[in-house]
């Protein structure tokens, strides 16, 4: 998705050789124009899939997976990183390591909101490890749904995320895919 390539490149920050910092338009200030076309673009490549659902995780994955649900015509639900007051009951939970902050969270997602009937299109900012889309998968697998594919923001695919999913067989389709963060500069796969 060349528009998306293009505010990498003009808006994102390289802070590391593993680290891309993207908060001017992904994940603290969200550019709406740009999360509607990733909407657009991921209900393209996942049209008549049958979905059901789109899950990710917040709060990063929220902006393109609801733009993507309005355009699919389907709910979002976000995995909460924390249980809270209101949701404590009949939960599907799963752990995630976050690399950029080097902490591990629990995600929990209600199970009033996802079954066995649902097929369900996991979105997500980032792919660098695969350790959000493992513990998705969990979730998806705990209430019995099943998968249509794996929507990726970013891809880091000099990481081994990619590799391992697809060896799982799971679709995933990256709208920007990383080949390199050397030296301070980014270059991409495709």
């Amino acid at each position: 998705m060349e528009l998306l390539k293009r505010k990498i490149m003009s808006d994102g920050v390289v802070l590391s050789d593993q680290v891309l910092k993207v908060d001017a338009f992904l994940n603290h200030q969200i550019d709406p124009l740009l999360m509607q076309q990733i909407g657009h673009e991921f209900a393209k490549r996942f049209a008549g899939q049958g979905i059901s659902k789109i899950v990710t995780i917040e709060a990063s994955g929220i902006a393109p997976a609801v733009m993507a649900g309005l355009e699919l015509g389907v709910p979002v639900i976000f995995a909460r990183k924390y249980q809270s007051l209101t949701l404590k009951d009949d939960l599907y939970t799963s752990t995630v390591f976050s690399f950029t902050k080097q902490t591990e969270s629990t995600l929990a997602i209600s199970s009033k909101h996802l079954n066995a009937q649902d097929h369900v299109l996991l979105i997500d900012d980032f792919l660098a490890n695969g350790h959000a889309a493992r513990a998705l998968i969990d979730l998806i697998g705990q209430a019995g749904a099943s998968i249509a594919g794996i929507g990726v923001v970013i891809e880091k695919s000099f990481q081994r995320g990619r590799a391992e999913l697809d060896e799982q067989g799971y679709r995933v389709e990256s709208l920007a895919r990383i080949q390199s963060l050397s030296g301070g500069q980014v270059s991409f796969l495709d």
